[in-house]
């Protein structure tokens, strides 16, 4: 798949239109359009705002989608930003900009499609006979994500939690790894995608594809979506879309391989939380990570890190029944901590 991501990209190669079913777009042009993947209850069409830009040069074909989660706003941005405020005349293949997959619950802000509250991110690659939810998964994956060559799909935490930037893929495929080693980021969980999730279908029909995890639901944060551009221009820069731009590096990496590696903290009790750090803090083993009290603060349960690591995610939602999650922690080596440890000082 390398081998022939790169090929796209050789110069002399004639660019091509790009179709989905009701239209086409060809090199050097771009095209903003609400596309109908389902109805309501009324019999009005869904419809999704995608936004294609076609080079004038040949090159690799790039999806970049947000908000299959509908409460999930912060890659909405990246994704516009990219589609629309980007300079594209000296762009080397095609980009297909899906800032928001999932319309009704973002119309709704809340994470499933109100139909049956049903995940998006669990129906992909989608079947035009099955669920409401399948088969709008097919009418974007068959028109949208199949024509391309390699993928980035942002997300956040879910409600009440936030998350550090970071990268979600699987290692073990080459062009992946390549993917998530560009988009430059310092922590990268390595795992293969769930069944039914974009970045798992599209990597296992060779589409090489990256989720890119950042903050908060229900929020613009933009010092994350800042981080977030500068990691799509550096993918784009390593597959040649971008000839202009170059491949970042974050200072330090950790790529978390194994489960023995992460956790996920959870309350022992219930009550009220109170979080002594923030996401992506370096905790050493046996520092407190956060206090849980009842409403009279007569009994407390102190919850510490049982290794040294990095605070990926982090409970912002105060409030915690006994088994909630309270915080995903990773672990560091020692060189990676100490850098880490520089970078922090600085800061």
């Amino acid at each position: 798949m390398a081998d022939d991501i790169e090929a796209e990209a050789v110069e002399g190669v004639e660019s091509e239109a790009f179709t989905y079913h009701g239209g086409r777009v060809e090199p050097g042009e771009s095209e903003n359009l609400r596309y109908r993947i389902s109805q309501t209850y009324l019999g009005d069409p869904i419809r999704i705002p995608v936004t294609i830009i076609n080079g004038e040069h040949p090159g690799p074909t790039a999806f970049l989608t947000a908000a299959s989660h509908g409460d999930e706003l912060n890659g909405i941005e990246v994704v516009r930003t990219v589609a629309h405020e980007w300079d594209h005349s000296d762009l080397h293949g095609t980009l297909v900009c899906l800032p928001v997959l999932n319309v009704p619950g973002f119309l709704a802000q809340q994470r499933y499609l109100p139909i049956y509250d049903r995940d998006l991110n669990r129906s992909f690659p989608g079947d035009d006979e099955s669920t409401s939810a399948k088969r709008m998964a097919h009418r974007i994956y068959s028109n949208f994500i199949e024509p391309c060559d390699l993928g980035m799909d942002f997300h956040t935490s879910t409600r009440g939690r936030t998350n550090m930037l970071h990268v979600r893929a699987d290692m073990g495929d080459e062009v992946v790894a390549r993917l998530a080693n560009a988009f430059a980021t310092n922590v990268i969980i390595d795992s293969e995608g769930p069944s039914g999730t974009l970045r798992g279908e599209t990597t296992a029909a060779g589409i090489p594809t990256i989720t890119i995890e950042m903050g908060e639901a229900h929020r613009f944060q933009r010092s994350l979506i800042d981080e977030a551009l500068d990691g799509v221009v550096s993918v784009l820069a390593e597959f040649g879309l971008l000839r202009s731009a170059s491949v970042a590096w974050p200072g330090w990496r950790t790529v978390i391989d194994s489960d023995d590696d992460k956790t996920w903290l959870r309350a022992d009790t219930g009550g009220m939380v109170d979080m002594h750090h923030d996401r992506g803090s370096l905790v050493q083993a046996g520092d407190r990570i956060c206090t849980i009290t009842n409403p009279f603060k007569a009994e407390s349960d102190v919850v510490e890190a049982p290794f040294t690591g990095l605070l990926v995610g982090v409970l912002e939602n105060p409030l915690v029944y006994p088994g909630n999650p309270l915080c995903h922690l990773v672990k560091l080596d020692a060189s990676t901590r100490r850098a880490v440890e520089r970078e922090q000082s600085r800061l």
